[in-house]
C-alpha cells in the first residue's frame, strides 16, 4: 500500500472563505489570488472553489495559461506585469490584464504592436519599497500609458506593508490617495489582511485581493486567529502512525538526544516528516491532532517521521489518523497558523512547501 499520508484540499471551505472576502468588501469585486500554484494547494484544484470570484490574479504566464485552459473567460492579472516584450504577445492571446510596476514596461508596451489595447494596473510603491513607482513619480508614468494607443483602461495599485499590524495603512492610504485623487480608472488596494482589517481601504478599492485568507489562514494571526475571521481550513496534511514506543524516564526520542523523557510515555511515529513539507524547525511541543484530539510533537523532526506524545489518546495506536494541520473526521481543527508559529514562519510558507511526493486529493 502506498505511504500512509495525505494532503486534502477542502472545496467546501474554499467557497466559504470566498464567502467572507465578499462580505468584508460588499461594494467590491473579489481577486481570487492563486499565484505560487494556489499557495501550494494546486490551481486545478481549487478552481471549482474559487471560480465564483470576480477574477483571478497570479504571477506569471504558465499560470495564466492553466486558468484559461481550466474554461475561466473572466479577468485574469499579472501582478508582477511582464518580465519581457514577448509576453505581451501572450497577454493578447490570453487576454490578460497586467500590472505596470517600472519604466521598463512601460517602454515594452510602446514599442509593442497590437490590435487590441491592454488593460493595465499602474502600481505605486507607496511604502513598501518593492515594486512600483514613487508618488512623485506616478503621474508622470500614468500620462506615458495613457498616451500610448496600446493602453486602453489603466487602473490604479498600490500594496501596504502593514496591513496586518499595528503601524496600519494610514500613511499609505494617504500617499496614495494625495497622487491619485484626480485620476480616472479603478482602484485595487487591499490585500487580505486590508480587507478585513480596515474598512477605509475597502471603501477605496474597486477590487480587492484576496490571497491568504482564501486558504484558512489568518494574515494577522496570532492577533486574530482564523475562527475569529469566519474562516475554514482549506488545506488537510495527515498522516497515520506507522509505529508506538514505550519510553522510559531519562530516555531520549530522535535524533541528538534533544528530547528527554521526565516520565513513562508512550509515544506514536507518525509517517510525515521535512521532506513531505512538514517544517524540520518545529520544536518539541507542536500541536497535532491525533485521532482529532490535540496532542504534541517530541524530538526532533526527521527526514520522514515524527513523534507524537499519545498521553492525551491511549487508545491510539497503529494506524491512527494524525492531523498535523487541518480538520480532523470528528471536526476537531488545527489552523496551519499554529504551526506555523512554532516554526517561526506563517502559514504561507507551510502551503507552499507541501512536498511532490505527498499524495494530494480535493474534497467536495
Amino acid at each position: 500500500m502506498p505511504r500512509p499520508i495525505l494532503a486534502t484540499i477542502h472545496t467546501d471551505s474554499l467557497i466559504h472563505n470566498l464567502g467572507v472576502a465578499r462580505r468584508a468588501a460588499p461594494e467590491s469585486r473579489v481577486w481570487a489570488v492563486v499565484k505560487a500554484n494556489a499557495y501550494g494547494h494546486g490551481i486545478e484544484r481549487v478552481f471549482e472553489g474559487l471560480r465564483g470570484a470576480d477574477g483571478f490574479a497570479l504571477l506569471d504566464l504558465s499560470e495564466a495559461q492553466r486558468v484559461r485552459d481550466l474554461g475561466w473567460r473572466g479577468p485574469v492579472l499579472l501582478l508582477e506585469g511582464v518580465f519581457e516584450p514577448r509576453d505581451l504577445e501572450l497577454c493578447s492571446r490570453l487576454d490578460l490584464w497586467h500590472t505596470v510596476h517600472c519604466d521598463a514596461q512601460i517602454d515594452m508596451l510602446a514599442a509593442h504592436k497590437t490590435h487590441a489595447p491592454h488593460r493595465v494596473f499602474l502600481k505605486m510603491n507607496s511604502g513598501m519599497n518593492r515594486l512600483g513607482f514613487a508618488p512623485d513619480e506616478y503621474r508622470s508614468a500614468w500620462t506615458r500609458l495613457n498616451a500610448l494607443p496600446q493602453v486602453d483602461e489603466i487602473s490604479l495599485m498600490t500594496h501596504f506593508s502593514d496591513a496586518d499590524g499595528a503601524k496600519g495603512i494610514a500613511q499609505q492610504m494617504a500617499t496614495f490617495h494625495a497622487v491619485t485623487s484626480d485620476l480616472p480608472g479603478e482602484r485595487t488596494l487591499s490585500n487580505s489582511a486590508a480587507t478585513l482589517r480596515h474598512l477605509d481601504a475597502v471603501q477605496a478599492s474597486d477590487w480587492v485581493r484576496a490571497g491568504i485568507a482564501l486558504y484558512g489562514s489568518a494574515p494577522d494571526f496570532p492577533e486574530h486567529s482564523i475562527a475569529q475571521w469566519g474562516l475554514q481550513p482549506t488545506m488537510t496534511l495527515a498522516a497515520k502512525i506507522i509505529a508506538t514506543q514505550a519510553v522510559s524516564t531519562g530516555a531520549s526520542v530522535g535524533y541528538s538526544s534533544s528530547f528527554v523523557a521526565e516520565r513513562p510515555m508512550r509515544i506514536g511515529v507518525v509517517a510525515c516528516g521535512y521532506a513531505d513539507g512538514y517544517p524540520r524547525i518545529c520544536p518539541t511541543g507542536t500541536p497535532v491532532l491525533v485521532d482529532g484530539v490535540r496532542c504534541q510533537t517530541v524530538g526532533r523532526v526527521s527526514m520522514d517521521m515524527l513523534a507524537v506524545d499519545l498521553e492525551p489518546v491511549p487508545q491510539a495506536g497503529f494506524g491512527s489518523v494524525v492531523t498535523l494541520w487541518g480538520r480532523a473526521a470528528n471536526g476537531a481543527v488545527l489552523p496551519i497558523d499554529e504551526v506555523a508559529i512554532q516554526a517561526k514562519t506563517v502559514g504561507y510558507e507551510l502551503m507552499c512547501a507541501l512536498a511532490a511526493r505527498v499524495p494530494v486529493e480535493v474534497s467536495l
